[in-house]
């Protein structure tokens, strides 16, 4: 009997309205989109995200939303405009035209099925892929903020309920856990200990998120024992001796501190990876036991190259 080749997903996320300067990537089974389609939520980054999602060959895309993208989130979006002294888009035409109206977003994403655009709010969801396999995703936007005024935002300290179920195979949030690819540029962990914990419980195969662009990055995570603790967390639960970091920015961007022969390294490992225009990983996990973390945000600093797409290659569950 000959093996079933992987499925091959393509992670990205915080496009924040540009196009990707990689291009003739190669089709994929899957492509996942972790949030922050817009910087400033308007409708002409939208249809520009739209028509990103729509050159990328694949068979199914699945987008979720960001905190950038808060015309998606109602509430939000209004009391936005009340702060700014506004007119709901019903009676300001120029909000209209910028921002569209209540829910037009939504619609115009809900209207890309035929071009296998799939618009997932937050919860459990059951995909089937062309290719054989069946996917139960957990997906959610929700990340924490202490100042709010943003989309799908959550106080710190109050939490959120994550409802991640033990048999989800891949974990999709806009935010990172908290101790996992989620460091800032002033070294602060900027991940959600709530989710860690969650995902820590459910152990899926892959959790994919962005938000944090700093933090571009993937790592094979093995876990302590075949439960996780009570108070779960990265140091805790996390099997540091036997997990592995596959890349960041620090492995690929020449440090002051490098030496002459490691930044010229750097650089040409830089080089190979930008002609196929994505980094690859294929992974062999454990289920249960192992959990890929990849943090695909695109968006670097703005005087920084954009950041590579991933390309994972994933055994899922087959029909």
């Amino acid at each position: 009997m000959t093996s079933q080749p992987p499925t091959r997903i393509l992670v990205i996320s915080d496009t924040h309205g540009a196009n990707l300067t990689t291009s003739n990537l190669e089709p994929v089974d899957l492509i996942i989109h972790c949030g922050d389609l817009t910087q400033e939520s308007k409708l002409d980054e939208y249809k520009q995200a739209i028509s990103l999602l729509r050159s990328l060959s694949a068979p199914l895309k699945l987008v979720i939303a960001g905190n950038h993208d808060f015309t998606l989130d109602t509430s939000v979006f209004a009391q936005k405009l009340i702060e700014a002294k506004l007119q709901p888009p019903q009676k300001d035409k120029a909000v209209k035209q910028a921002y569209g109206d209540f829910g037009e977003v939504r619609a115009l994403l809900e209207d890309q099925r035929e071009a296998g655009i799939i618009f997932l709010d937050e919860g459990t969801h059951d995909i089937e892929l062309g290719d054989g396999c069946s996917l139960r995703v957990y997906a959610s936007p929700y990340t924490p903020s202490k100042t709010g005024g943003w989309g799908y935002c959550y106080d710190p300290v109050e939490g959120h309920d994550w409802k991640i179920g033990k048999e989800i195979d891949i974990a999709i949030t806009h935010g990172p856990p908290k101790g996992v690819l989620d460091y800032t540029y002033n070294k602060q962990r900027a991940g959600c200990s709530d989710l860690f914990g969650a995902i820590a419980k459910a152990r899926p195969l892959m959790h994919c998120f962005g938000h944090i662009h700093e933090s571009w990055g993937a790592k094979k995570v093995t876990w302590r024992g075949t439960e996780c603790s009570e108070l779960p967390s990265h140091f805790t639960d996390i099997d540091n001796d036997n997990s592995e970091l596959i890349e960041n920015l620090v492995t690929l961007r020449p440090g002051k501190f490098d030496s002459a022969a490691e930044k010229k390294l750097k650089k040409a490992k830089l080089r190979e990876l930008v002609q196929p225009g994505y980094r690859h990983t294929a992974p062999t996990l454990q289920r249960g036991m192992q959990t890929l973390f990849v943090n695909a945000a695109i968006e670097g600093a703005e005087t920084e190259m954009q950041q590579l797409p991933w390309l994972v290659e994933l055994d899922l569950p087959r029909n």
